[in-house]
């Protein structure tokens, strides 16, 4: 049986700044780190709620460890990928630091469903949905 989504693993060539994004400017804290047997890390597990993380790992780290152009999981050919939500609280209040921290974000909205929701994207360009639930939202 299915409880929750553990996580959602990114590869990036830009590990510097992704690290910086989501740690400095979501505010996501680094669980932790994963390393080499040398010591050098190549890829963080960063906290998203609950037993919930966004894992990002560097393409030459991953190679490195695992072996192979891509890492064990080899290149990412004919994925799908859209993009994936964090849930929030005060939705506007923290739209409107990530646009004074530098963050293009847009303006918030309620969907379909009936949630409020922003957009951004991550030094990668990978689409982050923000999302706050309302009393009528249809996840509820």
């Amino acid at each position: 049986m299915i409880t929750r989504l553990g996580h959602l693993c990114l590869r990036t060539h830009q590990l510097p700044a992704m690290l910086a994004f989501y740690r400095d400017v979501l505010g996501l804290s680094v669980k932790f780190g994963l390393q080499h047997d040398d010591g050098t890390t190549f890829g963080y597990y960063f906290a998203a709620g609950h037993t919930t993380f966004v894992e990002i790992f560097d393409h030459a780290g991953a190679a490195k460890q695992w072996g192979g152009p891509g890492g064990r999981l080899g290149p990412n050919e004919g994925v799908h990928y859209n993009h994936f939500c964090l849930e929030v609280t005060g939705l506007e209040e923290f739209c409107a630091q990530l646009t004074a921290a530098g963050v293009e974000v847009t303006p918030t909205r309620v969907g379909m469903d009936h949630s409020k929701q922003a957009w951004l994207k991550d030094p990668d360009g990978n689409a982050i949905e923000l999302m706050e639930y309302t009393p009528q939202s249809l996840q509820l």
